[in-house]
């Protein structure tokens, strides 16, 4: 249908396109002092940024693994999994104005099944968040 104007029902929600990736080890260190749930898969550290913050309604997300989860392909292997389920989960169930670190871990990230990953994520956010969301 050509010339088709959308409504607001055809539109993704705002939150859908605010995933922001974490370049600063700044806040990558404040994310390290604030909550963090472990699953097989990986590490969820979170934090709610305050309103004085960059991107205050966006949802931000950084990636890492150690040297501990392998050499430099398995440890690519595992950040490129980390992001795609990021990608997965979070613009659906992530909050916006928070920060989020998944940190990879040895043996698991790179050979889990992706979908029992998802799930690892969907119940480290409902941990971390609880019935705020």
């Amino acid at each position: 249908m050509a010339g088709k104007q959308p409504n607001a029902a055809d539109t993704p929600p705002a939150v859908f396109a605010c995933l922001h990736t974490l370049t600063k080890r700044a806040d990558f260190l404040r994310a390290a002092r604030a909550q963090r749930q472990a699953t097989k898969g990986f590490v969820l550290q979170a934090r709610k940024r305050g309103a004085d913050e960059d991107q205050p309604s966006a949802i931000r997300i950084g990636y890492t693994c150690s040297k501990k989860v392998g050499n430099a392909v398995a440890r690519n292997r595992a950040k490129r999994r980390l992001r795609a389920i990021a990608h997965d989960i979070l613009r659906q169930d992530g909050v916006p104005g928070w920060d989020y670190v998944l940190i990879g871990r040895a043996g698991s990230t790179a050979t889990r099944p992706y979908i029992e990953l998802q799930n690892d994520l969907r119940r480290a956010l409902k941990q971390i968040h609880g019935n705020q969301t």
